[in-house]
């Protein structure tokens, strides 16, 4: 049925093998990608105190979610001329449109991940 009403639409649909679709779809679903959006829903953030918040994502990893959901249109790098330097990353009115999405979605995910065969998370206290 979705795919019904997504073909109806002239709009691209990620059912179709070469539909650019997948490619965002793909930034945007992505672990970390979800993550970096809905952390950036909340506020701007520095490169440093993302890293912090995101537990658990390398630095090589955080860079390059970075750059691609600011070259997908979704984040906004702003650096101040300052010394040192200072960087900031906040959600562009695309990116708060996704994050409208995708906090739901996760908010899901939390409340029932114990209902699904990864149980109860380990840093959990049973």
């Amino acid at each position: 049925m979705i795919e019904r009403l997504l073909a109806s639409r002239d709009e691209p649909t990620p059912f179709a093998s070469r539909c650019p679709s997948r490619i965002v779809l793909d930034h945007v679903t992505s672990k970390w990608g979800v993550l970096v959006v809905v952390a950036l829903a909340q506020q701007s953030m520095r490169w440093g105190e993302l890293h912090n918040y995101i537990e658990g994502i390398s630095e090589k990893m955080l860079a390059q979610t970075l750059r691609t959901l600011e070259a997908d249109g979704f984040v906004l790098r702003e650096s101040a001329g300052t010394v040192p330097p200072r960087v900031d990353y906040s959600l562009t009115p695309l990116g708060h449109e996704l994050a409208e999405v995708l906090i739901p979605l996760v908010r899901w995910v939390g409340n029932n991940v114990g209902r699904t065969s990864v149980g109860t998370p380990s840093y959990v206290s049973a």
